[in-house]
């Protein structure tokens, strides 16, 4: 990480982690947490048809869910936050086949980029 310049700052891991982490890397700030998720949820609420195919339950159990303070963010909340905040996000995994993940914006060029990395299901940010 020192090589490029980047410093590993861990997260504290509520369940709010990815949240935290996305915080961080947008308002350079953790504590933020709460806006960010308010933030992806009302994504997913708006433009549900982009997202619900990729739920494995009730779409409306699934955002009941991850509404609540201390839910864990998944791939589909990665994904709105990349949407909503127009920024492709790396994330940096613990997987030896697939150790850096992008995920961008639908229908947007990203106008920024943010850092995360997911090692044994904790959240950190660079």
């Amino acid at each position: 990480l020192g090589t490029y310049g980047l410093a590993e700052f861990q997260i504290e891991g509520d369940g709010n982690c990815q949240f935290r982490a996305l915080a961080d890397q947008i308002f350079r700030n953790p504590n933020y947490h709460k806006h960010v998720r308010k933030a992806i949820m009302k994504q997913l609420k708006e433009f549900r048809k982009q997202y619900e195919s990729y739920v494995p339950m009730e779409y409306k159990v699934y955002l009941k869910r991850m509404k609540r303070s201390g839910e864990w963010g998944d791939h589909l909340t990665l994904q709105a936050a990349a949407d909503r905040f127009g920024a492709k996000i790396c994330l940096l995994t613990s997987f030896k086949d697939t150790c850096l993940i992008e995920i961008v914006p639908r229908d947007l060029t990203p106008t920024k980029d943010l850092l995360i990395r997911k090692t044994k299901k904790k959240h950190w940010l660079f």
